[in-house]
């Protein structure tokens, strides 16, 4: 079963900086495929989760989180095509950020942040280890989507842009 690495905080603002090409190549016996420059990796070869997390942490020259699910997780997630058509969120981005574990209790959906129409990150959901969001720039700064998710629910998490997600799907089914 494939599986898929989400590396968080790595590649932004010039720390924790590396080659994922590089990394990718240097894991070439698990099949290992980049995806796009933010430490993401799909994982082709069998290989426990456990033993995966361990052969990643071994080459990297700095300390990294590490969130790993099963590709067909994020393949059940985006066939359920979890962002219905809205047209109030055509200005803003969807992303999705993958938990480390589910959280224990959950929120009342939507929630918005920092506040309900000057909202810059807008939670529609979870499902099952994937928390699902909008994101929209007001001008003020830069809300992280991420940053509000991990708060909200207390979980290590990192987050992708659905584009990103849905290009990872593509690349599962092959493997499927």
């Amino acid at each position: 079963m494939a599986l898929v690495v989400f590396m968080k905080g790595v590649n932004v603002g010039g720390h924790r900086v590396f080659r994922p090409s590089l990394l990718a190549q240097e894991l070439a016996h698990l099949g290992a495929v980049n995806v796009g420059a933010a430490g993401t990796f799909v994982i082709r070869e069998r290989i426990g989760q456990a033993a995966l997390r361990a052969e990643f942490l071994r080459r990297l020259p700095f300390r990294a989180d590490l969130v790993i699910c099963r590709a067909r997780e994020l393949l059940d997630l985006a066939r359920a095509e979890p962002f219905p058509e809205d047209p109030l969120h055509r200005e803003s981005r969807r992303f999705v950020s993958v938990l480390a574990k589910r959280p224990r209790k959950l929120p009342d959906f939507p929630f918005d942040y920092p506040s309900r129409e000057a909202w810059e990150v807008k939670v529609i959901g979870v499902s099952e280890r994937f928390a699902l969001s909008y994101w929209r720039r007001l001008g003020r700064g830069f809300v992280e989507p991420n940053g509000v998710i991990e708060k909200q629910f207390g979980v290590l998490s990192t987050t992708r842009n659905w584009n990103t997600m849905c290009a990872i799907c593509d690349l599962l089914k092959t493997v499927y």
